[in-house]
């Protein structure tokens, strides 16, 4: 019997904790190993098929923003599996071996719900794109093609380069990032050198309002709005906007805290859906599994809104039905204690 689509997507969501082809094989009653991997190889899922599903459940809204930002999908102990190359995560702090997948959430401010609306896999052996040209395509494909209402975009200090920064600003849109502390910035209007932001002087009005500085290696002419953001005891962000009518430190760190949700997003996939876990070699059946893993988010997602719960407890209540069963009649009965 040949394996379907929707198939591989009820083994994800119905699976707690092993994702592979021989466990989908030696649970289900009609479906080989083979089968399996037939279905792994054959499918051609995309991102484009992945937004058809995801934007039937967005709820949008005119103050909507979009956050990109990327994921490394551990395969730490693989040999053989194509994709997968050493690449810097943040979660490791340092270089681990995984596939690198870009994303780009929407998010609701009103209600605090976020959807994927596009993704990329970091390849640039085959397709000699880096992860900054994946934001810019997706970035130029939301405005074109998806007509979502939104007028914001939200990226963390790796991807506020000058190029994506003024790619914003040209089509319309206005960024939120932090920036290095060591970025090279002026607030003198040209009277003084270029120096780093973390040694700029702060008034209490520029702490609380903000101040108008430029960055350098940027045109002449293009300003942005800078603020001086205090995250924790130990931590200070500098965050940087074309919205020069922003003048709210705290409205700023309000509008970055959006930022966050993506990183809600890559939780939940990595630990609901077992996106890290497929083991297969080729490349293609990497990204049929990827695809199918965002599309059983997006399930998991609608369930646990309709049951007003969450999606953890949406993914767990199988495992928890079965172990009140178990308590009430075991299958296995400890005989001493």
């Amino acid at each position: 019997m040949p394996v379907k689509r929707i198939d591989y997507c009820q083994f994800i969501l119905t699976s707690q904790a092993n994702f592979t082809m021989t466990q989908f094989a030696d649970h289900s009653s009609g479906f080989s190993h083979d089968a399996v991997k037939r279905y792994l190889q054959g499918d051609k899922l995309t991102a484009n098929q992945v937004w058809e599903h995801a934007k039937r459940e967005i709820v949008v809204c005119a103050r909507g923003c979009i956050v990109f930002d990327d994921s490394i999908l551990d395969k730490n102990h693989s040999h053989h599996i194509e994709l997968v190359r050493r690449q810097y995560s943040g979660n490791a702090h340092g270089l681990i071996k995984g596939i690198g997948l870009v994303n780009c959430i929407y998010v609701n401010p009103e209600t605090g719900e976020y959807w994927p609306i596009d993704y990329r896999i970091f390849a640039p052996e085959q397709d000699g794109k880096t992860k900054l040209d994946h934001v810019q395509d997706m970035l130029v494909g939301a405005i074109a093609n998806k007509e979502l209402p939104f007028d914001r975009v939200l990226f963390d200090t790796w991807y506020a380069t000058k190029d994506l920064m003024l790619l914003v600003d040209r089509v319309g849109k206005r960024f939120y990032c932090p920036i290095k502390s060591n970025r090279r910035v002026d607030d003198s209007e040209g009277k003084t050198p270029y120096r780093a932001v973390d040694s700029l002087d702060w008034d209490a009005h520029e702490l609380k309002h903000g101040k108008r500085i430029k960055v350098h290696g940027f045109p002449k002419d293009f300003k942005v709005q800078l603020f001086r953001v205090e995250v924790s005891s130990n931590r200070t962000d500098w965050v940087v906007t074309n919205d020069l009518a922003q003048n709210s430190t705290q409205d700023t760190q309000e509008a970055c805290a959006l930022r966050w949700k993506i990183e809600q997003f890559h939780r939940e996939l990595k630990q609901l859906t077992g996106i890290e876990k497929c083991q297969c070699r080729k490349a293609r059946m990497q990204r049929n599994h990827v695809a199918c893993a965002i599309l059983v988010w997006l399930r998991l997602k609608a369930v646990a809104k309709e049951a007003a719960t969450t999606m953890y407890q949406i993914k767990r209540r199988w495992l928890a039905e079965h172990l009140r069963q178990e308590l009430r009649s075991p299958a296995l009965a400890m005989a001493f204690a």
